[in-house]
């Protein structure tokens, strides 16, 4: 089947091109009652807005404001399915046309054909991070069903470019453009990102996700592990490239006696575990965190071939970032959202009244 659709109870579809006219998103399973508008999803929206402006952004302009046609009815959703759409204002397909024959590197360009024998070469069709907007509306929907249950999800940046926050004010995640909670790594971000850029560059970083709220039982021990459903959303975004639960690949290095977390009548004393315990959350704080790779397009010559299979030289340029993030941190922020709505879904499911025995 097509992976357009990602949940099980709660279940999202998205759809739409980077160059085409709209980008949308279907949610079906979303419960009734809860209060929705505009509004609340384009708060989520203005956070990967492009072409707010700052030294991380592409110069695309888009206004990505919402319009909701149907699940809604006087601010509350009704149970049927919520359908978002999002203009697309500033395509400019016709930049694209020297490439239409042309592979460029660390792109799907090679791989679409592959698979397809066809391919949207207008800024990569549905591989492009332009997709995501969609992710973040249905996402902005998740936290409010999220917000009702005590559950908060957050993201913030922990590197770019080598430069790696080494304290966690979460306060100060919206007070500088990288949703960095170390205001004088993030200082050192933008200095990074302004070197990048002008040798034509770009560059990668880490995101870590904090869950709070988050109920034991969520989640199950074998091929439905929560971690496991963790890891295919962070990792079906197109620039992330690792996912890690807790001390991740850090435990490989710990001893058994050092990376269990000891248990006591009131809590964890520690989190290791990331707050998943055979795949299973175990009432403690959820953490991940997401590897991002750095924008393949830059305006570098790189080595390439075309569709012939002719070896030639390319230079990408355009209107593109220099790292993904930070737009794509509310991208992560969205996807563990729809995770967790859906485990917690699927836990009231099995377990009836569940959520008032919590």
């Amino acid at each position: 089947m097509p992976g357009n659709t990602f949940g099980t109870l709660f279940r999202v579809t998205t759809w739409g091109e980077s160059h085409g006219p709209a980008i949308g998103a279907v949610i079906d399973g979303c419960p009734p009652g809860l209060h929705i508008t505009p509004a609340i999803i384009q708060e989520e929206l203005d956070k990967r807005r492009p072409g707010k402006g700052g030294v991380a952004e592409t110069t695309r302009r888009e206004p990505d404001k919402v319009e909701i046609l149907s699940g809604v009815f006087e601010d509350k959703t009704t149970g049927t399915p919520i359908s978002l759409i999002i203009w697309n204002k500033d395509p400019r397909p016709g930049a694209y046309d020297h490439l239409k024959d042309v592979y460029r590197p660390g792109h799907g360009d090679i791989t679409y054909d592959k698979k397809y024998g066809i391919r949207d070469h207008r800024g990569g069709g549905r591989s492009s991070g332009r997709e995501t907007a969609a992710r973040v509306a249905a996402g902005a929907v998740a936290k409010v069903l999220l917000k009702r249950h005590g559950i908060r999800v957050l993201a913030y940046t922990v590197a770019l470019g080598g430069v790696e926050a080494t304290t966690r004010d979460l306060a100060a995640i919206t007070e500088n453009p990288f949703f960095c909670p170390d205001p004088e790594a993030a200082i050192k971000m933008e200095e990074r990102v302004k070197e990048v850029r002008k040798a034509g560059d770009s560059i990668g970083g880490v995101v870590e996700v904090k869950c709070s709220g988050v109920p034991a039982g969520l989640g199950d021990p074998v091929f439905d592990k929560l971690d496991a459903h963790l890891a295919q959303a962070l990792m079906s975004i197109g620039a992330v490239k690792g996912v890690e639960i807790g001390s991740g690949f850090g435990a490989a290095t710990l001893l058994g006696s050092q990376n269990n977390d000891p248990i006591t009548p009131e809590d964890f004393l520690s989190n290791n575990a990331g707050g998943i315990l055979a795949g299973i959350s175990s009432g403690a704080e959820v953490i991940v965190r997401a590897a991002i790779k750095p924008i393949p397009s830059i305006s570098k010559e790189q080595q390439t071939i075309t569709s012939g299979g002719e070896p030639t030289t390319i230079k990408v340029g355009g209107r593109h970032d220099v790292s993904a993030i930070p737009r794509i941190v509310p991208v992560c922020e969205a996807m563990v959202r729809l995770v967790l709505a859906d485990q917690l879904l699927r836990q009231i499911a099995i377990r009836g009244h569940w959520e008032e025995e919590r």
